[in-house]
């Protein structure tokens, strides 16, 4: 069958053009998509040629991996159900991760409609809330991913560190489970989508001296720190701030320059922790989070394009002319 798609064909190109489909079949439900969200890291490294897969980064002599259709996260309207499936619909709103597609260097793709996605790949969505709210939902499970990950007890300290959609739903958990968290970022309005409150502070890194007030900020030092932005020196200038037994949530995208000496984690017996992908319970628990509004979503959004306007709206994600966050491409 024939879709459209957003395709890379080539380093920073990109298309939007027909492409070929597998036939459905009966584990599958084919969706047409009203709303997809841009992964603007991910999509963004796969555009450069950075990776060749999840976290995959790309080494001389790996395939070179174009074409390409990118992304991961769309919802919309189910218009064919295989005969395994039966707890979906034909008619019902739904949120699909990948779907599949030929001919390209992966034969899964995010950015296409229709999309013909396995079930496992498909999520129902609550029916009093927006749907856009959960258009970026694998991105925000990893956000909930890094604000999970490692135990925490209501008051002690969290630095988060990257104000950048991911950054923004880890510090936004982290709040939800009663952590002083400190989100440090370089746009103050991004900052600002933090929202007040009183275990909730923000630094913005280009204009202060980041170290220093998360020092002032959180003076019995920190117990879990976050790098969403894949920076090796934040890591290690956050070690000796550390808490006795405090966890690093590593989830930064660092290609290949991501040595960490394990020996500067030893003296405080600090755990280092890995977060990557997605699962079926963080991808429910989440659904559920944005569903009881504790976790937002809309507000990150500042730009909507036609999907067929895609190379307009990576220009501009690449160019970062106008302040931008969270990209909707309307179908």
């Amino acid at each position: 069958m024939q879709a459209k798609a957003v395709v890379f064909p080539a380093p920073n190109e990109v298309e939007f053009r027909s492409v070929d489909c597998p036939e459905p079949g009966p584990g599958d439900v084919v969706v047409r998509v009203i709303h997809s969200w841009i992964s603007n890291g991910t999509e963004g490294s796969f555009l450069r040629g950075e990776r060749i897969a999840g976290d995959t980064a790309y080494r001389p002599g790996d395939p070179w991996p174009f074409p390409i259709v990118a992304g991961y996260q769309k919802i919309g309207v189910a218009e064919w159900v295989g005969e395994a499936v039966t707890d979906i619909a034909v008619g019902e709103t739904v949120f699909a991760a990948m779907g599949k597609v030929n001919g390209m260097y992966q034969s899964y793709a995010g950015q296409i409609s229709p999309s013909v996605s396995p079930r496992e790949h498909i999520w129902k969505l609550p029916a009093q809330v927006d749907p856009l709210a959960f258009s970026g939902l694998v991105l925000t499970q990893v956000g909930y991913n890094c604000g999970v990950r490692a135990p925490i007890e209501v008051g002690e300290g969290a630095v988060v560190i990257g104000d950048g959609m991911v950054g923004q739903w880890a510090a936004q958990t982290l709040a939800w489970r009663g952590a002083n968290v400190v989100l440090v970022g370089r746009h103050d309005y991004r900052l600002k989508l933090f929202g007040p409150g009183v275990m909730r502070h923000t630094v913005n890194a280009r204009q202060t001296d980041w170290v220093q007030a998360v020092r002032d900020l959180l003076p019995d030092r920190v117990c879990v720190a976050v790098d969403t932005v894949g920076s090796i020196d934040a890591l290690k200038t956050l070690q000796p701030m550390m808490a006795k037994f405090g966890h690093i949530v590593s989830a930064g995208f660092m290609g290949v320059d991501d040595l960490l000496s394990l020996q500067l984690l030893r003296d405080g017996e600090l755990s280092l922790d890995f977060v990557s992908g997605w699962t079926g319970p963080r991808m429910e628990h989440t659904r559920e989070l944005i569903a009881a509004g504790h976790l937002q979503t809309l507000p990150l959004i500042t730009h909507r394009f036609p999907a067929a306007q895609a190379a307009d709206a990576w220009a501009l994600i690449e160019s970062k002319r106008e302040p931008v966050l969270g990209v909707i491409l309307d179908w």
